[in-house]
């Protein structure tokens, strides 16, 4: 079994590939470009290393719209 780290882009069969958030002896926890955040056992999760590159995505923090100044 190959060790992953966080930040590492993988490919899991179901879900497709994803870049690695936490990793440790019991669990790995995966952000998936389609399907967001899943959670493994890391013991039993089969992944492989994937090329792709990680999607730009927006942030949750909506913007707040500027007010005029008044004097």
């Amino acid at each position: 079994m190959r060790a992953y780290a966080v930040g590492d882009r993988v490919t899991q069969f179901r879900y497709g590939a994803g870049t690695i958030t936490e990793v440790n002896a019991h669990h790995t926890v995966i952000d998936f470009d389609d399907h967001g955040l899943r959670r493994f056992v890391s013991g039993i999760v089969i992944l492989e290393p994937s090329a792709t590159v990680s999607p730009q995505k927006a942030s949750s923090r909506p913007k707040r719209a500027s007010r005029a100044k008044t004097s």
